[in-house]
């Protein structure tokens, strides 16, 4: 047993010595493995060292044989635009000399000029002189001063020329009246002929039919929700009275008329009327009409053939058909002025484009209802203005009703058109209280002293006052045109402006027989 166990642990010393010994050697050949790592890599850094060292020489030397070229180039410019300067100098020293010497030779020549001058005035004053000599001796022949004679004869001239002045006028005069007229009869019944329109336009309707009764009681709602509700969202007040099945939507305005009564045919086709679904409609009926009057407006340029017609002109143009005057349709009635024109225009050799677009745009300023106060043709002028149209237009379209001067041949052939529809047998409705207002101001007129005739002119926009000149002065008629101005203003109603124009003047009238 003894022997077992000391076997084994010389074993066990053995294989203890055998692992030390192992890992000696191997430790020795770790390091040994180490230091060869480290010399290799002490190499390589030593050879990338040099190689980077290189690789920095070459692009030193490339870098400055670089600089080395840009210095002698730009050297080389310097060296050129010296070259160029200095040549420059030359060539202006060169034209120095040459100003120098056509100096010097336009002294002498102005010198040779001086001399010959002189010469020509000592050889006119004796022109002169021999002149005085000749007119003295022709004035002792005929007996008569220079100055008489060119007196005697420059009136024989003027007499002559006059009467045959005044003859040739009053020829001009009566064959330019004979040719006018017929000329101009000619062109306006043609023009009359060849553009047909309705004599009979309807006006905005107003009132609204009912299927029955009963519905009136859902239009008012429980305590009027429903009708205050509508009210409110279109600016319309709806009246309703014992008529039968009917009511009536009143507002000044067309347009929301207009939205009123197709909100209204709406809600009741669908049924359920109450103030949510009041505002619903409303405002979805608002913007479909406004879409079908820009359609109404693109439809009509289309029509006319104009073209390059401002959006908003264009949008203004069918809010026409919403707009009424003396019961004639605005947009029927600018479609009819603006096809007028264009015959006319063809007639008198005018820019027909331009005539049947001042006819259209003529009334234009009776759309818009942010300015009440100024006339509507004054107000279309600024619109017209405003968005780029031609002067020729602007002009027609201010000039329509006499509010401005006129300055072009188009402007008289929109008035006359505009006469021409207006005036057609049955397209307006008569105004009584139009009438009974030409009359109250007329006869306002004539109750002050001195006053002679009273004439209200351009359909009442003007009222021209003829006073007697020996029972009044100038002072008293422009105290005259104040009170009557004034006085209308506090007195009568009436649209856009009066213009208040007294005449006095003198006549003396002779006879020869």
């Amino acid at each position: 047993m003894e022997i077992v166990v000391f076997s084994l642990a010389g074993i066990i010393i053995g294989l203890t010595l055998g692992y030390v010994v192992f890992v000696l050697l191997r430790r020795k050949q770790l390091e040994t493995e180490r230091g060869s790592l480290i010399e290799e890599a002490k190499l390589q850094a030593e050879n990338i060292k040099k190689d980077r060292i290189l690789e920095a020489k070459e692009k030193y030397m490339s870098l400055k044989s670089e600089h080395e070229k840009e210095v002698n180039r730009r050297n080389q410019e310097m060296s050129n635009a010296e070259n160029r300067i200095r040549q420059k100098e030359q060539s202006w020293d060169q034209k120095l000399q040459q100003v120098k010497q056509k100096e010097d030779d336009l002294t002498k020549s102005r010198e040779t000029l001086d001399a010959q001058m002189e010469g020509l005035k000592n050889k006119q004053r004796d022109v002169e002189a021999m002149r005085e000599q000749q007119l003295l001796q022709l004035e002792k022949m005929a007996g008569l001063s220079a100055a008489e004679a060119k007196e005697q004869m420059l009136e024989n001239i003027r007499f002559k020329s006059h009467n045959e002045g005044l003859s040739i006028a009053k020829t001009i005069v009566e064959e330019a009246k004979l040719s006018a007229t017929r000329d101009a009869k000619r062109i306006v019944l043609q023009t009359i002929q060849r553009t047909a329109a309705e004599t009979a336009i309807d006006n905005t309707v107003t009132s609204f039919p009912l299927e029955n009764d009963d519905v009136k009681g859902r239009i008012i709602g429980r305590e009027g929700r429903n009708i205050k509700a509508f009210e409110a969202a279109t600016g319309v007040e709806i009246l309703i009275d014992d008529t039968p099945e009917t009511i009536v939507l009143s507002c000044y305005d067309p347009i929301r008329r207009e939205i009123a009564r197709v909100s209204l045919e709406r809600l009741i086709k669908d049924g359920r009327i109450h103030p949510a679904r009041i505002e619903e409609v409303v405002e979805k009926t608002k913007k479909q009409i406004e879409e079908e009057v820009v359609e109404w407006g693109e439809r009509t340029v289309v029509d006319l053939g104009i073209t390059g017609l401002h959006p908003e002109l264009i949008r203004y143009v069918g809010r026409m058909r919403f707009r009424s005057s003396f019961g004639q349709n605005l947009l029927k009635h600018s479609r009819e002025v603006a096809r007028l024109c264009a015959t006319m225009a063809a007639e008198m050799g005018l820019n027909v484009k331009l005539a049947k677009r001042a006819g259209l745009l003529h009334d234009i300023g009776k759309v818009p209802d942010s300015d009440e106060e100024t006339p509507h043709a004054l107000l279309g002028m600024k619109l017209c203005e405003k968005y780029g149209e031609h002067p020729e237009v602007i002009n027609a379209v201010g000039a329509h009703h006499d509010e401005i001067e006129m300055t072009s041949l188009l402007s008289p052939v929109i008035q006359a058109c505009d006469a021409i529809s207006g005036s057609r047998p049955g397209a307006r409705r008569g105004d009584e209280q139009y009438v009974q207002r030409i009359k109250d101001m007329e006869t306002m007129a004539l109750g002050y002293p001195g006053v002679e005739k009273a004439f209200a002119i351009q359909a009442g926009r003007e009222l021209r006052i003829i006073m007697s000149a020996e029972k009044s002065t100038d002072d008293q008629a422009d105290t005259l045109a104040f009170e009557i101005s004034t006085r209308i203003m506090t007195e009568m109603r009436y649209p856009g402006q009066v213009k208040i124009t007294v005449i006095r003047e003198k006549r003396s009238v002779g006879v020869a027989k």
